[in-house]
């Protein structure tokens, strides 16, 4: 089945900072997907620290409630255009 993106569950995420094990499956699952040729994206990330350590190892889309809750679409919408002031 072809593909072109992954997602890393957040419970790897949660623990890359404090758990040796965590870090290196995201390592691996970010590597693996670089060399399929296909995007990742990390989910459920809450802090700063985690958000660093997936840039520097090169994960392209990371999510969570570090950058927001979820939103209704209208509050989405208001939210992405306070961005871009």
């Amino acid at each position: 089945m072809p593909f072109d993106q992954l997602k890393i569950d957040r419970s790897y995420i949660q623990g890359i900072a404090q758990n040796d094990s965590d870090a290196a499956i995201v390592n691996m699952i970010i590597s693996m997907t670089h060399h399929l040729g296909a995007k990742l994206i990390a989910e459920g990330g809450e802090t700063q620290e985690q958000l660093d350590y997936l840039l520097e190892n090169g994960c392209n889309e990371y999510q969570g409630y570090f950058f927001s809750k979820p939103l209704p679409a209208d509050q989405f919408v208001t939210y992405v255009e306070s961005l871009a002031t």
